[in-house]
């Protein structure tokens, strides 16, 4: 059993490392979560593994404990909405605005196991009109290491594949590989994988036409949601778009957004009315 003490010093911790917010009855979750990393690193006990975190003595437990707290839950085509918005209004619209050999520049902010941006590059194939001739890139970032090494290798289980896909995308993108799906290879040429937390500084990312953030900031408190989206505007183009969770806004956040109108979930940078064509003109 972990201590009241340990426990506030959990809280404090995964906050000040990650972003995730703990409220005081979620015991069970961080046993069940970090008691197997007590058995794989050897440490007696949740005082023991404080005691480790405090003096930093060890990255890999520290980067273990971050890893094992994050929700990874991913499946392709989630939620669909995202998916139809994006090919009804997000593509035609910058696709008229970019010139043909502007690359079309998407982030996925967390990336997962993968699911969401090879449905997004699914998609995009599926849509040559909406694309051109134009280079894409999708940029993958989670705070997880091993995700992001399954997301790169782009393998799913028979389980994985059926939570999403059509069954026409499936034959048509994925290959058998002995009891697992292995992606095509002209979808993972579209992918950069890349570990970022979204607490640090978005430092040498360039701008991005649609960023994808969802089901991300319900973890967080209002101030560091706030000065999220304050940093994912400064890397969205003018005419761009934000994407996020279902159940998260900008509302009561900032004014970095606003809502596309009609579109629970999606959002457009707040820039003043002439910044935009300016902005399009200079990619």
């Amino acid at each position: 059993m972990i201590s009241a003490a340990d426990y506030e010093f959990f809280k404090k911790y995964l906050k000040q490392h990650s972003g995730l917010i703990l409220s005081d009855d979620k015991h069970y979750l961080l046993e069940s979560r970090l008691v197997p990393l007590l058995r794989k690193f050897e440490i007696a006990d949740f005082g023991r593994l404080a005691a480790v975190l405090r003096d930093n003595s060890s990255s890999a437990v520290a980067e273990a404990v971050i890893e094992a707290m994050t929700t990874n839950e991913s499946l392709f085509f989630r939620d669909k909405t995202p998916f139809e918005v994006f090919t009804s209004i997000m593509l035609p619209k910058l696709h008229a605005a970019r010139s043909p050999s502007a690359p079309l520049r998407i982030w996925c902010a967390a990336a997962s196991t993968g699911q969401e941006p090879y449905s997004l590059a699914m998609t995009l194939k599926e849509n040559p009109h909406l694309v051109g001739s134009r280079r894409v890139e999708i940029f993958c970032t989670d705070l997880s290491n091993e995700v992001l090494e399954r997301a790169a290798s782009g393998r799913y289980n028979q389980f994985e594949v059926q939570r999403g896909l059509p069954i026409q995308m499936l034959m048509k993108y994925f290959k058998k590989v002995d009891d697992m799906w292995e992606i095509s290879p002209q979808l993972k040429t579209m992918m950069t994988f890349r570990k970022l937390n979204l607490l640090n500084p978005f430092v040498g990312l360039g701008t991005f036409d649609i960023v994808f953030c969802r089901n991300v900031l319900i973890y967080f408190d209002a101030p560091t949601k706030t000065d999220i989206l304050n940093r994912l505007a400064k890397v969205t183009a003018a005419d761009g778009y934000l994407v996020l969770g279902g159940a998260e806004t900008v509302m009561g956040l900032g004014d970095a957004y606003k809502p596309l109108p009609n579109q629970r979930g999606f959002y457009v940078p707040n820039v003043p009315a002439a910044a935009a064509p300016a902005a399009m003109a200079s990619r």
